[in-house]
């Protein structure tokens, strides 16, 4: 048996975060084969498929909002208890920190009192919020990696010197494995017929907030042309139950108005390939819409708490990643009280229109030529690398 010479706790808390993680994980142990690693720390489905060995499962941790938090301390304080423990024993080389800012900005602030190498993927978007995390980056992160083409010059310019930018990790990444005719044959669904991609997140609060919503725009939509079709996707097996509940519910509530939706696990970029527009839930999904070209309104909507809480705290014009990347308004955000069944129906209709159709691909194919040409995690392997070969 090879002796293990390198260990690195990583820790991904959310969907998106566990899938780069698990990329990164094959690319450092491309970059290195010198070196024989051991990963351990908070691992989705794909960190364990990577080889990934499980201190805590982040399925669960995936929260939304100050008071769902605030909820959930106790589970968040035995998870990062188990992780310092094992990074206290194992004494890795260095802990990767993926997204999560929540949960990872106060491990960090931990993990550094024990004197362990802290490295950040998918830097804090304190650009765009909570501006006074700075501090705990500037004091507990010993490499920076920034995913946006703008954040290297924005934390630099705010006195973060140890900050590299990599690319998106989903640049040249996000493609389609089946043509629209095949996807819609999979799922009875008409290739010839308009069809509008519902997206309502990953996590369990945003689905039951913002699925409705969506429902209720497919009911509006399907009033005005009954041909439309709809497809929602889902991230998990846990989010296909939960979407299918809120579903049946709506569809006996509506009778016959929404017909047979079907549910995609894990078909999320055919979906978008094939689906003439979409509503798409703000977060990566915004991004991943943009790079396949998918013309989409972002939506959100919180509880009223979390709204008044958070609002402030907000000091970008933009909330939908893609039209951060753009520097401009390409999609329609329709943000907590804008969100409506009718305001939502009113802009998949607009954007089922085939000449603003054209004209919004065209700006998404603009606006994600920033993102670069793919290769984030090789490039962040090697900087990983050459940061724990530097003693």
């Amino acid at each position: 048996m090879a002796t293990i010479d390198r260990q690195i706790m990583i820790v991904a808390g959310e969907a998106s975060g566990d899938l780069h993680a698990a990329k990164l994980v094959r690319a450092i142990h491309k970059k290195d084969p010198a070196h024989n690693y051991c990963f351990f720390g908070a691992t989705g489905p794909r960190m364990r498929e990577a080889g990934v060995e499980t201190i805590i499962r982040s399925d669960e941790l995936s929260i939304v909002g100050l008071a769902e938090i605030a909820r959930a301390l106790p589970m968040f304080w035995r998870a990062r208890n188990a992780l310092l423990a094992a990074a206290n024993s194992r004494k890795p080389d260095a802990v990767i920190l993926v997204d999560f800012p929540d949960f990872n900005l106060k491990l960090a602030r931990s993990l550094k009192k024990q004197g362990i190498r802290v490295i950040y993927y998918i830097s804090p978007q304190v650009w765009a919020w909570r501006e006074y995390r700075l501090r705990t980056i500037k004091r507990n992160v010993d490499l920076l990696l920034t995913i946006l083409p703008f954040e290297k010059d924005w934390f630099r310019e705010h006195g973060v010197s140890n900050v590299e930018y990599v690319g998106s990790p989903l640049a040249r990444e996000v493609f389609p494995t089946l043509s629209k005719r095949e996807f819609c044959e999979l799922n009875r669904l008409d290739p010839l017929k308009p069809l509008v991609a519902l997206l309502p997140g990953s996590r369990q609060k945003e689905i039951a907030r913002i699925l409705p919503e969506m429902i209720g725009a497919a009911v509006v939509l399907r009033q005005n042309d009954p041909d439309i079709q709809f497809a929602i996707a889902a991230a998990s097996g846990s989010c296909r139950m939960q979407i299918s509940s809120i579903l049946e519910d709506s569809s006996a509530r509506e009778s016959n108005a929404l017909n047979r939706i079907p549910i995609v696990e894990n078909e999320t970029y055919n979906l978008l390939h094939a689906a003439n527009a979409a509503a798409v839930t703000s977060g990566t999904a915004t991004m991943e819409a943009g790079i396949i070209g998918t013309p989409l309104a972002i939506v959100y909507k919180t509880s009223k708490l979390n709204y008044t809480l958070l609002e402030p705290l907000i000091s970008v014009e933009h909330y939908g990643l893609i039209n951060l990347i753009a520097g401009e308004r390409v999609a329609t955000e329709l943000i907590q009280d804008e969100f409506t069944p009718a305001t939502l129906a009113s802009e998949i209709l607009r954007l089922l229109d085939p000449v603003e159709n054209s004209r919004h691909r065209e700006k998404l194919r603009a606006a994600t030529e920033k993102l670069g040409h793919g290769g984030a995690s090789d490039r962040a392997a090697k900087l990983i690398v050459e940061l724990i070969s530097s003693d």
